[in-house]
């Protein structure tokens, strides 16, 4: 049985210079879809709460992610598409409040949330949401 302690134990988690991203180490790393750079749905609870982004880190802890509100979602990808820079945000949310993380696909006919916001500016998520990064940590500089 795999407990809290075992998981601190075999990992390893830094931040960056910046502190902008999120670098695991160890059992973590790379296991099953849920690794650092996948682009998820997050359901949160108390308040109940809805995200969309990329995972910076996954822990016992909690889950580090850059991302948006899904409330906000079709505004957001209308401004990015009119050139307005996107604001994803770095954001913790300690286990205890993560209720659900599913992977941003496609459903049947319906298109990923990623798909949708590809169609809509002319750019992949993953690369707005890496432009994202670099541009906080720019400006941050």
């Amino acid at each position: 049985m795999v407990t809290k302690a075992k998981v601190r134990k075999a990992t390893s988690r830094r931040f960056d210079k910046n502190n902008s991203q999120l670098h695991v180490t160890g059992s973590e790393a790379g296991t099953g879809p849920f690794r650092p750079g996948a682009i998820v749905l997050v359901t949160l609870n108390n308040p109940r709460e809805k995200f969309w982004g990329v995972i910076l880190g996954l822990s016992a802890e909690g889950l580090g992610l850059r991302g948006i509100e899904l409330s906000s979602f079709d505004d957001t990808s209308r401004a990015f598409a009119a050139g307005e820079p996107l604001p994803a945000a770095a954001l913790f949310f300690p286990m205890h409040r993560v209720e659900r993380i599913e992977l941003d696909l496609p459903v049947a006919a319906l298109p990923s949330l990623s798909e949708q916001f590809a169609s809509r500016t002319g750019v992949e998520a993953e690369r707005a949401l890496s432009q994202a990064i670099s541009r906080q940590r720019r400006a941050g500089a």
